[in-house]
């Protein structure tokens, strides 16, 4: 009998199927859950990337009937996928979906859904192993934590158990330590997997391949070869009835603390000694260590802040974020930030990048872009008339996943006239996984590597902590820059590059 892995063909590519499991998610009723996690687990069963006798159970406060669930989890996937949607594969998915209505601070639900698990795993065969998906508020967290390592459900009994939870981890330093701790008083740091899902995104992953794996690229990966980098994560939406979460976040608990500065590490991280999870996770956290800390009497030198006016999304005219329902009157939360920051190591030293990220911007991009230095010597300075632009590389994360490189050629004639050219590799011809589906395939496998660990978590936190607090506190001399909604950002957030030298690159 072969007890190894099972691995299914999915778009060229063999994937391994997990290990039969039992998937309890909290807050299954909730917009996450309806929107990403069922419609992603959905598509992985009808692909056969599950296995056939794992189950999942959905709880929440509200009570409801076990077929008012699956009508209300069916609705949602229809919804999400369109045509994309198959009955007969939703009756085969549905059949294994499960729910229990209970309170989060109530142990006595615990218990009770101990009870329904048992029963689960007798009947579908899930060999005690279990996830538990906390897609709540994070103010719940400490409770949901404290009550499974109560009810005794964070033990595992003959399989693996894990517990994923998404950002924000913390609000702070202090809030992230305190998180991580009771995390710690209740699993091993081998069963938590705290979730980033930009990091799931096909091109983010594709980062350390392309460096590591091709020998024209790693070898003028430094500071030798690149002038500058800069990171951009820009949104074209507003907050979309979240002023309750942003009110209290602002852009750079929202973004920077998780999304952007992984994308950073992935950029600047070391190769490791071999591709492993921990490995990886090392280099990533030897970055942040790196990162020169801000200084807080001079932040203005390094970070510019804004917040979104009256503008168009396209043609439709959109309000101001102090005009956005539930934002306080007067408010000073940030929706765009620029940052400077540099690296103190032997790869990077001298090389600034530039990260930025902001709502209500000209158009929806994620991308990093390697600006490298002019050649040293140009021959052809005297028979051009305009200077040629140093090439650049860049790394598409969103809309369209992909990389390209622009560098110069010789345009036809007699005379010597140069001009830039793209080579454009693009994601778009290939079906992928989605973010939420990779991410929860790892999970299931058992594989950390996409994952935050916790002192990468408490290094960010403690880089960031003084700004934000400096913000908050109404540090002098820090000052909220408005910005038309459709625009490129404040125009203030061009002065950081443009005091350098440089520019950012259009949205």
């Amino acid at each position: 009998m072969n007890n190894g892995p099972v691995y299914a063909t999915y778009e060229s590519c063999s994937i391994e199927i997990p290990k039969p499991f039992l998937l309890v998610i909290f807050g299954a009723s909730g917009d996450l859950s309806q929107k990403k996690l069922f419609p992603a687990l959905y598509r992985l069963d009808r692909d056969g990337l599950l296995p056939r006798n794992s189950c999942i159970l959905g709880t929440a406060r509200t009570a409801m009937e076990q077929s008012t669930f699956r009508e209300l989890i069916r609705q949602s996937i229809e919804k999400a996928l369109g045509k994309d949607f198959d009955r007969k594969a939703w009756d085969i998915f549905s059949a294994r979906l499960y729910y229990h209505s209970g309170a989060y601070d109530d142990p006595a639900s615990y218990t009770k859904m101990k009870g329904i698990i048992k029963d689960l795993e007798q009947d579908h065969q899930t060999r005690a192993n279990r996830i538990f998906y906390l897609a709540v508020p994070p103010t719940v967290y400490e409770l949901i934590i404290a009550n499974l390592g109560i009810s005794g459900l964070s033990k595992e009994e003959g399989g693996f158990t894990h517990v994923a939870i998404e950002k924000p981890i913390g609000s702070d330093l202090a809030s992230a330590k305190q998180l991580n701790a009771v995390l710690r008083a209740t699993f091993l740091e081998r069963q938590i997997y705290r979730m980033d899902h930009y990091l799931a995104k096909e091109t983010v992953q594709n980062i350390l391949m392309f460096r590591f794996a091709n020998a024209i690229f790693e070898p003028l990966w430094n500071r030798r070869y690149i002038d500058h980098v800069q990171i951009t994560v820009a949104e074209s939406i507003g907050i979309e009835n979240r002023a309750g979460y942003y009110e209290k976040a602002g852009i750079l608990r929202d973004m920077f603390q998780n999304h952007i500065f992984q994308l950073l590490a992935l950029t600047a991280m070391e190769p490791p000694s071999v591709f492993e999870s921990e490995r990886v996770r090392d280099e990533k956290v030897k970055v942040f260590r790196s990162i020169r800390p801000f200084p807080p009497d001079s932040l203005t030198d390094c970070l510019v802040l804004g917040q979104y006016e009256k503008g168009t999304d396209g043609s439709k005219e959109v309000v101001a974020y102090q005009q956005e329902k539930g934002v306080r009157p007067g408010s000073m939360t940030p929706t765009y930030a620029a940052l400077k920051v540099h690296i103190d190591n032997w790869r990077w030293n001298g090389v600034p990048f530039y990260l930025r990220s902001g709502k209500r911007l000209a158009a929806k991009k994620a991308e990093i872009s390697v600006h490298y230095k002019g050649v040293p010597h140009l021959m052809f300075s005297r028979a051009m008339k305009e200077e040629i632009e140093p090439n650049t590389l860049v790394i598409r994360i969103q809309p369209d996943e992909g990389i390209d490189i622009t560098f110069q050629a010789k345009s036809p004639g007699t005379k010597i006239c140069l001009s830039p050219v793209n080579m454009d590799f693009s994601y778009r011809k290939f079906v992928a996984l989605t973010d939420y589906e990779r991410i929860l395939l790892d999970c299931m496998q058992g594989d950390q590597m996409l994952f935050i660990r916790d002192d990468a978590v408490e290094q960010t936190w403690s880089l960031l902590t003084p700004a934000i607090e400096a913000i908050e506190t109404g540090s002098e001399g820090l000052t909220l820059h408005a910005y038309a909604s459709g625009s490129e950002g404040p125009a203030d957030a061009a002065a950081l590059l443009r005091n350098d030298g440089r520019v950012w690159r259009p949205l």
